[in-house]
């Protein structure tokens, strides 16, 4: 797994609104692509986790815009839907999910990913679990992050016991499909 230090921990400004906190999520870039590690903790029950159901699975959704356009309001082929789930996948369900996702009511899709592009590792603990993953800079359509240096981003950290932790707004407004709610990340 990928171990990230607290300077690259993200905030969740949703519990200004009294939105749970749950997940320690970090994340961090280089030109060769996206990091991120995270840390749930305060379970009781096992993540419930489904490669049929997605949607309806404990894990991390991530969105990001390679091309920050935050005044559009529908995905364009720049922006991205990832779900990393800490099972869910083989015959037992016992293995990690790491997908790229189509964003409803998109205008267009980033390019189509190989089933082994992106890496997962998860490990189960006694009161939730952990998990890391990779994005390679090849897996997402126009990541440039010299010539880009701020993308459109958007976390949430789903959980069916504990609620969902989010980077902002809860959606109860449409931030999975409209970028124009999405946060602005700086790469420095």
């Amino acid at each position: 797994g990928i171990k990230l230090p607290e300077s690259c921990r993200m905030p969740s400004f949703a519990a200004l609104s009294g939105a749970p906190i749950f997940a320690d999520l970090r994340i961090a870039w280089s030109v060769e692509g996206i990091g991120f590690s995270v840390k749930v903790a305060g379970k009781r029950a096992m993540p419930w986790c489904r490669d049929t159901r997605l949607d309806e699975s404990d894990g991390l959704h991530l969105w990001m815009d390679t091309r920050n356009s935050p005044n559009i309001h529908r995905a364009t082929q720049h922006c991205h839907r990832f779900l990393w789930l800490p099972a869910g996948g083989g015959p037992q369900r016992e293995r990690p999910v790491a997908q790229l996702v189509p964003i409803n009511r998109a205008r267009g899709n980033p390019k189509p990913i190989g089933s082994q592009a992106l890496k997962i590792h998860a490990a189960p603990k006694h009161d939730g679990y952990e998990m890391s993953g990779w994005i390679p800079a090849d897996a997402m359509t126009g990541y440039e992050p010299i010539d880009q240096p701020r993308m459109g981003f958007f976390y949430t950290v789903a959980d069916r016991e504990l609620g969902n932790q989010s980077l902002t707004l809860s959606e109860q407004f449409p931030v999975t499909e409209d970028p124009s709610l999405w946060g602005e990340v700086a790469l420095i």
